[in-house]
């Protein structure tokens, strides 16, 4: 390799640091919570689903995710809302004929886990279109569907 090659390399690795340097060290400093933009989550039929996330609380996030982890690739995704909704994302590997005993399933351990409240389970199709809604009712202790 000729002086000139080796010496353009060693230039252009060199402006690169300087670049990467001077843009983390000037980039504005840090985003404060005040800065940012937050919109409250709203789970129903008019929110897209990616606008979601796991959970919006410890518990929420903790049980969103074992939701996920135990349903063994029965649920792609999942989602708790103020400790009162839960969505799930079932896979293609779920016939339309279990739909209705995987919801109830999981409102009996979702209510486990989230006593004394009533209780809605929004259950999604591969594509993330809602298929069914199941509602607890704690004071009748009755399973509704929708």
């Amino acid at each position: 390799m000729s002086l000139l090659q080796q010496s353009r390399k060693i230039l252009a690795a060199c402006v690169l640091i300087l670049v990467l340097t001077l843009t983390t060290a000037c980039g504005g400093g840090t985003l404060t919570q005040a800065d940012r933009t937050v919109n409250p989550p709203v789970v129903g039929r008019d929110v897209a689903y990616g606008q979601l996330e796991r959970g919006d609380s410890p518990a929420a996030q903790s049980f969103g995710d074992w939701v996920v982890q135990a349903s063994k690739g029965l649920i792609t995704d999942a989602f708790v809302r103020d400790n009162n909704k839960l969505g799930v994302v079932i896979s293609s590997k779920v016939p339309p004929s279990d739909v209705r005993a995987l919801a109830k399933s999981l409102v009996e351990g979702f209510h486990k886990n989230f006593p004394n409240q009533d209780l809605t389970v929004l259950v999604y199709a591969p594509d993330k279109k809602l298929i069914l809604t199941t509602q607890y009712d704690v004071q009748t202790k009755q399973v509704q569907y929708s």
